[in-house]
């Protein structure tokens, strides 16, 4: 059976942009302060997740809400499933955009909004890929299931829920990534750092916040402190920190104390070195002054160990594979209280050869004196790899090269995607070589160009794979 899948895409453009931006609409954060047992990781992830389903729903697919943490919708019958794995959750927009994050906008071309590339113009390009296929009553050898996430960019726990109820498809992949393929991630796994809260110095630290994510490059960090510090000297010496370090930032006196906040740019967190981490840099500025006790050994791990360590060489977990590459670091998250205590959260996406508790245990040598102790909450995911010579991997990189006249190659990512849930799981797009990777910053954008091309490419291999 031959089609034009280009030409079936090309009928369907507006149908694509209006849902795409009644999803992107949807502020679908996680709110863990808003959690309720009907709504798991919030109202947002929850309405976004439900409204994808209800478009499903519109156009004829057999859909189920699995308790409001992941929906899915099937088409096609057989003894083998592929298994397509999306998420509808996004990471807190942040500042810095240049149009409102939840109210999409097209300006030269691209796509505006937070999701629009991770993951929900993805997902829309790869659901129209199956709408088609369904509208067009062609006939497959599989069934396909499509799952929606609604917690990919926190802890998972949406799938650890889905499988307790579900069984995993046989093969798949998770439209959630770039082109060609990613037949590769590294493991993940973020481990806390943990300090008392105790001050006995002339320079007291009340508090010091920063990121939102452990898989984002903290864009900015504030800390209030008072003691032996005169507003002339701290204004002086952070002027010229901030040009030293060509980052932002300002200086308040409140009731006597210093609120000290430090702008950077955010970033991907597998991607740190392409960022500039306000927490780090805020306590680089700070360790400085004569602080003592837990907030001495704070500041000292942030500023000194975690600030521009993005391989992990000063954290001596520095580690590289042939096949995956470098262990990354992305130090995502900051808190410190008067009082109670301390925590840095480190990410640490690594490759074979080293995991949690090898990374745990260098951690502990090397900071030995400097932390009370080191927490791995979850026990986050090893490296994962798919051979080249699988038939999914080779079937999908067919397609990409017969719609785009480029050669496919493998690629090993620090990212995880879902597609690392199957065994025979891989991420295929949605972003093309050469992309400008936005992905949890902001200004997030998808080019609409290639958000249609990335429908045709799917529909394309659901068909391959499925027939």
């Amino acid at each position: 059976m031959t089609i034009n899948f280009t030409a079936e895409v090309e009928a369907r453009k507006q149908a694509m942009l209006d849902d795409l931006f009644t999803l992107l609409r949807i502020n679908s954060e996680r709110d863990d302060s808003l959690v309720t047992e009907d709504a798991p990781f919030g109202p947002g992830p929850k309405a976004a997740m439900l409204k994808l389903l209800e478009l499903a729903e519109r156009d004829g697919f057999k859909t189920d809400n699995v308790d409001n943490y992941v929906g899915e919708f099937e088409y096609g019958e057989g003894d083998e499933t592929l298994g397509i794995f999306a998420h509808m959750d996004v990471v807190p927009a942040g500042t810095g955009w240049d149009s409102d994050p939840y109210e999409p906008e097209i300006r030269d071309g691209k796509i505006f909004a937070r999701g629009s590339s991770d993951d929900k113009g993805p997902t829309v390009a790869c659901y129209y890929g199956l709408k088609i296929l369904k509208e067009l009553g062609v006939p497959l050898s599989k069934k396909i299931r499509f799952v929606i996430g609604t917690d990919e960019e926190s802890g998972w726990a949406d799938m650890d829920y889905y499988f307790q109820h579900r069984e995993k498809p046989d093969f798949g992949f998770s439209p959630d990534a770039e082109f060609p393929i990613i037949n590769g991630e590294k493991g993940n796994v973020t481990e806390y750092l943990q300090f008392s809260g105790t001050n006995d110095g002339p320079v007291v630290l009340h508090s010091f916040k920063g990121g939102l994510r452990v898989n984002m490059v903290p864009e900015s960090a504030t800390a209030l402190v008072s003691g032996a510090i005169s507003k002339d000297d701290l204004e002086a010496k952070f002027q010229a920190f901030k040009a030293q370090h060509e980052v932002g930032g300002e200086i308040e006196e409140i009731e006597g104390k210093f609120s000290i906040t430090v702008v950077g740019k955010s970033a991907h967190g597998a991607h740190p070195e392409a960022g500039v981490n306000g927490a780090t840099m805020l306590a680089l500025f700070l360790k400085e002054f004569d602080f003592q006790g837990g907030a001495k050994k704070f500041l000292r791990v942030g500023g000194e160990f975690a600030w521009n360590d993005h391989e992990g060489d000063k954290l001596g977990v520095a580690i590289e594979d042939n096949k995956m590459g470098k262990l990354s670091m992305n130090a995502g998250i900051f808190d410190f209280v008067e009082g109670e205590k301390g925590e840095i959260a480190l990410n640490f996406r690594y490759p074979k050869g080293t995991d949690a508790e090898v990374i745990q245990n260098q951690l502990l040598s090397t900071l030995d004196g400097l932390v009370d102790e080191i927490a791995i909450p979850a026990a986050g995911h090893a490296p994962h790899y798919v051979p080249m010579d699988d038939p999914l991997v080779s079937t999908l990189l067919d397609v990409f090269e017969d719609h785009t006249g480029l050669k496919g190659y493998e690629q090993v990512i620090g990212g995880g995607t879902f597609g690392r849930l199957m065994e025979r799981g891989v991420a295929y797009g949605a972003m093309f070589p050469g992309y400008t990777d936005t992905m949890h910053q902001a200004n997030e954008f998808i080019v609409e160009s290639e958000f249609y091309k990335a429908a045709v490419i799917y529909a394309d291999a659901i068909y391959r794979l499925a027939k």
